[in-house]
């Protein structure tokens, strides 16, 4: 028999009726027992709250409580602790009730024997806990279930999105194909060069888009590896706008500036690329012909800031928490073509960096893309 001592709170107004119960614990050889006894309610959910208890005994006629409304009281604030009732009331029907609010066995005082009450504790103790691991099996599934319904909404939006997304560039190759097809004899040589530089566009685009949801894949699948290493990061930055501004140079403006000493640090270069690509393409994306692009680096404190900043579209409020959220698009985005991966990718690069990413944005006025890198990894620092 395990000697450890139950302790039970004793919840009872009469003096009388606890003397007796203390002679009835006194007089049981079975258990070892550590009494507390209160005698309102109120103190008997504050002493729950403060202390643990293996099982309450609870009268219904209180000074500050009468009736089934107590134990409904005492279960709104105390949930785990097993409760058994105390009752001068021998009435099945009454006892039911009882149960139903949450207590988890029932004495009759006058009936009340050293037996039937170590019993009784026992009962309620071993019910309680058959109870909590049907919640916690419960919450368990409930979590699953979710998990599953999630990943189903996922499944349709990847669906929903590739088959919007392959069709376009698609029909593009496939019309350009055939019209060279159909007419390269009356095509003059510039329309046929037009015709392959949208085939090649197209292509470009197919493959930026199954390389997203390949990266987005190996990032769920935990095969996205950080590999920090020694970079030029002034060289990096330049080098990758030249070659998104030679990409748009015909509609977009790309302004840099740079500030501290940002050449040597170490970082993964080609998770920094996917970051400031997507950053920088999404400002060009939802922006007006014409747009400047403003692309800021500071160096300073053992941190890198780069700031993305345009002057399109914006973010609405209500869009902004669901930002980096897999395939979420904003509300605003009207006609324009994305697949809501770009910022998802984004954000898993730059938590792999063990940085931070932050965005502001006023509807109708662009937004700013604020990313805070550590220029070394931590355990170098």
């Amino acid at each position: 028999m395990d000697k450890t001592p139950l302790h039970v709170l004793l919840v009872e107004d009469s003096p009388t009726d606890a003397d007796l119960l203390r002679q009835v614990f006194l007089r049981s050889s079975q258990e070892q027992w550590r009494l507390t006894h209160v005698e309102r309610l109120e103190a008997a959910i504050a002493h729950c709250q403060d202390n643990s208890y293996d099982v309450v005994l609870l009268d219904l006629g209180l000074p500050d409580s009468d009736g089934l409304e107590t134990v409904t009281e005492f279960r709104a604030s105390v949930f785990t602790v097993p409760v058994v009732v105390l009752t001068m009331m021998d009435d099945d029907e009454f006892a039911l009730q009882v149960m139903a609010r949450g207590a988890q066995d029932y004495l009759v005082k006058e009936q009340i024997t050293s037996q039937l009450l170590v019993r009784s504790i026992r009962y309620a103790i071993e019910r309680e806990r058959i109870l909590q691991q049907l919640k916690n099996s419960e919450r368990t599934i409930l979590n699953a279930w979710e998990q599953e319904q999630e990943l189903n909404l996922l499944k349709s939006s990847f669906i929903s999105m590739a088959s919007h997304e392959f069709r376009t560039p698609m029909t593009t190759i496939r019309t350009s194909t055939e019209l060279l097809q159909k007419f390269d004899r009356e095509l003059t040589e510039q329309k046929k060069h037009d015709y392959f530089e949208r085939i090649k566009a197209a292509i470009r685009q197919i493959t930026h888009l199954l390389d997203e949801i390949l990266l987005l894949g190996s990032g769920e699948a935990g095969g996205l590896r950080y590999r920090p290493e020694p970079l030029d990061l002034t060289k990096f930055c330049i080098e990758l706008i030249e070659d998104l501004q030679f990409s748009h140079s015909q509609h977009y403006t790309i302004t840099a500036e740079y500030e501290g000493d940002c050449s040597i640090v170490e970082m993964d270069a080609a998770l920094l690329w996917h970051i400031l690509t997507n950053l920088l393409s999404n400002a060009i994306k939802y922006s007006p012909p014409k747009s400047k692009i403003q692309f800021s680096l500071c160096c300073q404190a053992d941190t890198a800031t780069f700031r993305v900043q345009d002057h399109g579209i914006g973010i609405p409020l209500k869009d902004q928490s669901h930002l980096f959220e897999t395939f979420y698009r904003c509300s605003n985005v009207g006609k324009v073509q994305g697949t809501g991966l770009g910022l998802a990718i984004a954000k898993k690069c730059v938590d792999l960096h063990r940085g931070d990413i932050q965005v502001t944005s006023e509807l109708g006025k662009g937004a700013v893309f604020a990313v805070a890198l550590p220029m070394r990894p931590a355990y170098s620092q």
